[in-house]
């Protein structure tokens, strides 16, 4: 079994992250959404200077923000299991959801978000969200909404995929991303749950990709002829807990992990791909994050915090000129790191360097990472109890 090229960082006092290179080398076949004639092009020499403008306040815990338009942002808050609107010119107010209906406990609740490609049209979007089954049971889910046209009232459209695992919240991630092909990917966490990761009919420790209309299984998926439903829905497998998807400019698509004790990761997804979480028995987590020892071919993550983790969040990769050295980089947020640290990675997808500006290294815990129309970055922290922000990131 070969092992791909890896990287740990060390922690400096100036906050700054330095590249401490492992072992071995060879690239993965990536998953690909109308991949590029090249790769993004090198960016200019010297990193910007940042500026850190708040956007909006008083919130608790707020997983996700996603843009709407016109400079409105739409914003998630998983214990409160509310849905907000940000307005540059209005301020923030309340969208009439059905908060009700989300089961909360532990790191589940109402998480991440995703504006369909069409929302001028359509005002379609969807939400990643803890929910009530019978017999006292509950399981997570992705569900369809609509707006209606003054932003003001969410409509359930369908649910689209249901039976994510979660016993008590534990590990119930679900990061949401809309890919360039249509398709709407998923992550999603173990639930704690030994076997889930390598069992193709349990959709816990997976990334899913499926119709966004329907719920279906995207037609290239590697398992899309099984007699199983949930095998169909299966992209990539043997993950712990997804916090983070994202789509490189090549078409690449990559996820941002949590570790146990050590090992964040970051990983370049390839169809069909084994990502090496397997902690049996029971839920052992002495195991390796990504285990080369378990049968078949397991891939090595293209980047890794090494120990203790950092507990990586949601990321995105940084666009625009003015990002200098930084554009092109996967930024990603840290939660017990409290920082946002950028990746940069070659054509090939093996991790280069790292960095994690001091500007951004005073606000606490960081959850999502999510990039503006024109470039900005848009962060929300996740410090609890009314303390949190949605922050906007911009170069100068």
């Amino acid at each position: 079994m070969r092992r791909l090229a890896v990287a740990s960082v060390l922690v400096l006092p100036l906050g700054l992250l330095v590249a401490v290179p492992t072992s071995g080398s060879s690239a993965a076949a990536p998953v690909a959404e109308h991949r590029a004639a090249s790769a993004p092009a090198p960016a200019a020499r010297r990193a910007p200077g940042l500026d850190v403008r708040r956007v909006a306040g008083g919130l608790d815990i707020p997983w996700d923000v996603q843009p709407v338009g016109d400079g409105r942002l739409l914003v998630t808050e998983r214990d409160r299991a509310r849905l907000l609107l940000i307005d540059a010119d209005r301020g923030q107010r309340t969208v009439d959801f059905p908060s009700g209906s989300v089961w909360r406990s532990d790191e589940t609740g109402l998480m991440s978000l995703a504006v369909d490609p069409g929302f001028t049209a359509n005002r379609r979007i969807y939400t990643c969200q803890g929910a009530r089954r019978s017999g006292g049971r509950h399981d997570i889910r992705v569900v369809a909404w609509r707006l209606d046209p003054d932003l003001r009232r969410a409509s359930r459209v369908r649910t689209l995929v249901k039976g994510l695992p979660t016993r008590n919240g534990r590990h119930g991630g679900c990061r949401l991303l809309i890919l360039r092909s249509g398709a709407l990917l998923i992550g999603t966490g173990d639930a704690a749950v030994g076997r889930n990761p390598r069992n193709l009919r349990s959709l816990g420790g997976k990334t899913l990709r499926v119709d966004r209309t329907t719920g279906r299984a995207w037609p290239s998926n590697p398992y899309a002829r099984s007699a199983s439903r949930r095998k169909r829905l299966v992209l990539t497998y043997g993950h712990r807990n997804v916090q983070g998807l994202a789509q490189r400019s090549d078409g690449s698509v990559w996820s941002i992990e949590h570790g146990s004790f050590r090992d964040d990761e970051v990983n370049l997804l390839v169809k069909g791909g084994d990502y090496g979480w397997h902690p049996v028995p029971g839920y052992d987590e002495s195991v390796p994050m990504t285990d080369q020892r378990l049968p078949g071919r397991q891939r090595g993550a293209r980047w890794r915090s090494g120990r203790p983790t950092i507990a990586t969040s949601g990321g995105t990769f940084v666009r625009g000129r003015a990002w200098g050295s930084l554009r092109g980089t996967l930024a990603v947020a840290a939660l017990a790191g409290q920082r946002l640290v950028f990746l940069k990675f070659d054509r090939r997808g093996r991790f280069r360097s790292a960095r994690a500006p001091q500007a951004l290294r005073r606000y606490g815990r960081l959850r999502s990472v999510t990039s503006a129309p024109n470039g900005d970055l848009l962060v929300t922290t996740a410090n609890g109890e009314g303390r949190d922000q949605v922050l906007r990131v911009s170069p100068r």
